[in-house]
């Protein structure tokens, strides 16, 4: 940095959080999902995850710019502290995780293992709800809440759809909008 003035190794050195962290999931851009993967989903019906929501309420969120100018990549689903949040199709409990970001979390795989379904910013999980263990479509899954970095007066669920990669790890693979499946 020799040579910079001091007003620019300040900027650098505000704007610089360290070196990056693995994200989970790993992304691609939406562009990168294929038609297919969009037609198929349609074709599924899911339901809507969070208890008496309705698709005139949904706002696309996908694109928003959230901290340090990282796409959302997902659709928030406002709604009242403690309402179920339910699986959107039969699947399997991929993982339950506490992250940094998405605060207590579910991670759904659909039954062909080609989709994961990430449920964030919940309040808690549903009694006995384990990984590993088989869902039914509109099965309880957890609660809205603010966990995490979510607002703490705007209860939502932190919502979105993964393809999954040919390795079928739960923390990688393209994005999708929900909103655009479930219009």
């Amino acid at each position: 940095m020799k040579g910079l003035p001091a007003c620019v190794i300040a900027l650098l050195v505000i704007v610089w959080d360290g070196p990056t962290v693995a994200r989970a999931p790993v992304r691609t851009t939406t562009a990168d999902a294929d038609a297919d993967s969009l037609a198929e989903l349609r074709s599924r019906r899911l339901d809507l995850p969070v208890r008496g929501a309705s698709r005139r309420d949904l706002h696309d969120s996908f694109h928003d710019l959230r901290q340090w100018f990282h796409a959302h990549e997902a659709i928030d689903i406002l709604a009242r502290r403690g309402t179920a949040v339910l699986a959107v199709e039969d699947g399997t409990i991929a993982r339950l995780f506490e992250s940094k970001a998405g605060g207590t979390t579910v991670y759904q795989f659909d039954p062909a293992t080609r989709f994961v379904y990430y449920y964030a910013h919940l309040e808690h999980y549903a009694d006995r709800l384990k990984e590993g263990h088989h869902v039914l479509r509109g099965q309880t899954l957890g609660f809205v809440g603010t966990s995490s970095n979510a607002p703490k007066d705007t209860p939502h669920l932190h919502f979105a759809i993964f393809r999954l990669t040919d390795k079928k790890q739960w923390w990688q693979g393209s994005p999708i909008n929900p909103y655009d499946v479930f219009k």
